[in-house]
């Protein structure tokens, strides 16, 4: 017992010396928090965070920033929905979009906002749930029974979007209960390339000069919504060293892997997705050089995939990196050491790490196959296709036997994606699927089952335009009327995609019962042996993988040592029109008309994008960046090339978050784009709407 105490105390100690951490709410560092900061989050404090914070729950994080509904997050969150709202004449996401008053604001096609309600820890009931004399493949089926009928009977009750999230490798199982939004409005949005300034050359890179932001308003009942909490805009903004926290939503993190999964992930997993999002970028960009109206179509695609190709590009050099490895394998062999050394934990937790390696090596054999039945990337007819198809026959099973993102719980949501009036251009979907067919072919193999019932003997180009240009599914009404017709309707259909939805489902459903009763369950109830294995050395003085749920980091605002230079903690306006001239105007570096227009009126040394060490991964774009009193002071939008790494390990000297000033919004808002109601309402009493 001395020695784990010893042990806990120690691991305390080192997290107490790095700003690192995504923490949920039930488990703040508060000792870490006093000790290197004098800062004690209260209650209220805690309360007041969770209920201005808000997740799109199509990807990214944001924050309430006034009492009439008002939310900010970033123009990259918002492209999407920008996208789906232009058209020909009107392109939104070039031009920007700038609502003067309520009449002007535009209702989002599919746009879903979270805020969290509450938490619940139901770890007792998922694991009583489960007999361990049965076989796994049957346990794992229990535990994912019993989280559906706990989000379900949630969902009765309360009314609220409830997702029983799976922590701590399956250490711990949370209920997360979301008051949610759809009838979202588009407020202001500027121009892309003064968002995304410097392109993807400078993603993720810093120093930036980007004004990546965008305003919505929550609607509810016809009426702006009245948060009980929201964020007063800081007018000063961050400073050198103050004590910053970001409250968002976090994606996914691997710091908790076992090294076997990290290796599998660095050596196939990470390639393969990597060689997929650099085709599809080649042929979006092959698509886009056609004409103007067909660059403005794939502009969100492009601007998604080219942005996944440089975050992977930066993840893999990391597990390449040979001090990263090696410090995750001493992390990994501190832990196994240390159960080895008392046999009550050596024999329930012995043989976890073995388990999960051999499972790794056996899903190897077969996870280009999965992947490439799973994941059509870039596409969204035939996507559309399989989920309606998968849809009709999940539904008519019991709630507690279906796929996951088919219960009950998840159905309103499914729904107002599925049944979306957003444009679909066929001739864009035809060139994404037929590359994602091509790259099957390629890397699965075309002797594979589904590969040869893909493509029927066919090319993937003939097979892609035989299918999209005969369906009907870019019709809304029509997928409506599918999912609503059940079995029967979709059985009857002659629609090629619904046809060839059909013919591809039972190869689909063979290999994901496979992956889940032989993969899966080893992941779930062995990484659950290593977490209760880490909790019983280390005690809970660590936090779980990110999961896209709400997090708590906390950091400082910090410049940092790039080799031999030292890198500011800001950038200003000074730099933006600076960066251009040493680029001569040339894209990516050109300034638009609107920004250069302003610039005598502009004071040039207000600060634009800054950093801090808060511990940051994809999801978090839109984060909020509060000070001690929850105030306001700048905007989540990236993080800088040494930051990608941290999916799998945090590093303090040079990881760094990069947001917008709240100084500089506003300069941005008032002096560029003229919208002086919209910053009133960030910092001072909004008017009535």
């Amino acid at each position: 017992m001395n020695l784990l105490l010893m042990a806990a105390a120690a691991f305390l100690a080192l997290g107490a010396r790095a700003d690192e951490g995504m923490w949920t709410l039930d488990n703040l560092p508060v000792k870490q928090l006093e000790e290197r900061y004098g800062f004690k989050p209260t209650a209220d404090w805690v309360e007041h965070v969770r209920l201005a914070s808000v997740r799109f729950n199509d990807g990214g994080s944001g924050g309430f920033v006034s009492p009439n509904g008002l939310v900010i997050t970033n123009h990259h969150v918002a492209l999407g929905q920008l996208q789906k709202v232009s058209t020909r004449e009107k392109d939104f996401v070039k031009d920007g979009f700038y609502a003067r008053d309520a009449s002007e604001e535009m209702k989002c096609p599919d746009l879903e906002l979270n805020v969290l309600q509450s938490i619940e820890n139901v770890t007792e009931r998922v694991v009583k749930a489960v007999d361990q004399a049965k076989p796994e493949s049957v346990q794992n089926e229990q535990r994912k029974g019993e989280m559906s009928r706990i989000e379900k009977e949630s969902t009765d009750k309360t009314g609220l979007r409830s997702d029983v999230v799976e922590l701590y490798q399956g250490g711990e199982y949370w209920l997360y209960r979301y008051k949610k939004y759809t009838d979202i409005r588009l407020v202001m949005a500027p121009e892309q390339q003064t968002a995304f300034y410097g392109g993807d050359p400078d993603n993720f890179t810093y120093p930036r000069f980007d004004i990546d932001m965008a305003f919505f308003r929550v609607y509810e009942n016809g009426k702006p919504v009245r948060p009980t909490h929201y964020f007063k805009w800081s007018s000063a903004g961050a400073k050198d060293g103050e004590l910053t926290f970001v409250s968002g939503h976090p994606g996914k993190t691997d710091r908790l892997d076992t090294a076997a999964q990290l290796e599998f992930q660095r050596d196939e997993s990470m390639p393969f997705m990597l060689r997929m999002y650099s085709g599809r970028v080649k042929a979006l960009k092959a698509y886009a050089a056609k004409s103007p109206e067909q660059e403005r179509r794939a502009k969100d695609r492009v601007f998604s995939f080219e942005n996944a190709v440089k975050a992977f590009t930066g993840e893999i050099e990391g597990l390449r990196d040979a001090k990263l490895m090696a410090k995750k394998a001493e992390e990994e062999k501190d832990l196994r050491d240390r159960v080895a050394a008392v046999k009550a934990l050596s024999e329930k937790y012995g043989g976890a790490w073995d388990r999960i390696a051999a499972a790794t090596a056996q899903f190897k054999t077969r996870y280009k196959a999965v992947f490439a039945r799973q994941r059509l990337a870039g596409t969204k007819l035939p996507e559309l296709a399989n989920t309606i198809v998968r849809c009709v026959a999940e539904v008519n099973k019991p709630n507690d036997k279906r796929y996951e993102e088919f219960r009950d719980s998840a159905l309103e949501s499914l729904n107002l994606r599925l049944f979306s009036p957003a444009p679909i251009f066929p001739d864009l979907e035809e060139a994404a699927f037929a590359d994602a067919l091509a790259f099957a072919q390629r890397e699965v193999g075309p002797d594979d089952p589904w590969v040869k019932a893909a493509l029927e003997g066919r090319t993937p180009e003939a097979e892609a335009a035989e299918l999209i240009r005969g369906t009907k599914l870019a019709d809304a009404q029509v997928r409506k009327a599918l999912v609503q017709g059940g079995v029967k309707a979709v059985e009857a259909s002659t629609d090629p995609l619904i046809v060839w939805a059909r013919k591809l489902d039972p190869d689909y459903r063979e290999l994901r019962k496979w992956f889940e009763d032989n993969i899966q369950p080893v992941e779930a109830f062995d990484g659950k042996k290593i977490a209760a294995a880490r909790f019983a050395v280390y005690g809970k003085g660590a936090y779980p993988d990110a999961t896209f749920t709400l997090r708590l980091s906390y950091g400082k605002v910090a410049g940092y040592e790039s080799g031999t230079t030292r890198v500011p903690y800001k950038t200003t306006f000074f730099g933006l029109f600076a960066r251009a001239d040493s680029f001569d105007g040339r894209p990516p570096y050109n300034i638009m008309p609107r920004v250069l227009d302003a610039r005598p009126k502009l004071d040039l040394s207000t600060p634009l994008d800054f950093v801090t060490t808060n511990d940051i991964v994809g999801g978090n774009s839109g984060s909020p960046v509060l000070n001690r009193d929850a105030e306001y002071v700048g905007l989540i939008f990236d993080g800088n090339i040494e930051s990608l790494a941290g999916r799998y390990l945090y590093s303090e000297e040079q990881s760094r978050a990069v947001a917008v000033h709240s100084r500089g919004i506003l300069e941005a808002l008032r002096k560029i784009y003229g919208m002086q109601a919209l910053a009133d309402e960030l910092t001072g009493p909004a008017a009535p709407r």
